[in-house]
């Protein structure tokens, strides 16, 4: 165990004035070293939910579309983001970050949607207060959906994907 003796005392006047200059400032962090002294004063900042408006509906066309062929078999449709996060295959945004869809902008993207997949693929990154998290498939399947863009913040418990 180390003697106390040896470890110079912490000046809160300092650390005082240095927590000010963070309230002050945009900074996030402050580190002063002084000898053996070394000081870091962080605050954690917080995002605000983004709030996204709705476009106004465009006026009804006054002709009728045409029916569609009977023969032709209708497409799935498209899963809906709150109907995402309820789908079984679902896997969601441990964190607030960005999304990027490839390890580097020169490469190629870990999955897209129609690959297989096997419990454990990276099938995405979010980055976090520059630490890049990986994001992995969560069972066997085939990656159905990507709800995310490249380059896309997105927040916690947001649908990225879903897997069947």
């Amino acid at each position: 165990m180390a003697s106390t003796t040896s470890n110079p005392q912490v000046d809160s006047k300092l650390v005082r004035e240095l927590a000010d200059i963070l309230n002050d400032t945009d900074l996030t962090e402050i580190e002063v070293e002084k000898g053996e002294m070394r000081i870091r004063v962080a605050r954690e900042i917080t995002a605000a939910p983004a709030v996204y408006a709705a476009q106004p509906a465009a006026a009804p066309m006054a002709a009728a579309p045409a029916p569609a062929p009977a023969s032709a078999p209708e497409a799935p449709a498209a899963v809906t983001a709150a109907d995402a996060k309820s789908h079984p295959g679902a896997v969601t945004s441990p964190m607030v970050g960005t999304v990027y869809l490839r390890p580097s902008p020169e490469a190629d993207q870990f999955k897209k949607a129609g690959d297989s997949v096997k419990e454990g693929d990276t099938i995405l990154l979010v980055e976090a207060m520059k630490t890049f998290n990986p994001i992995t498939a969560s069972k066997s399947g085939t990656l159905t959906e990507l709800l995310v863009d490249d380059a896309q913040p997105v927040e916690y418990g947001e649908a990225l994907f879903i897997i069947s």
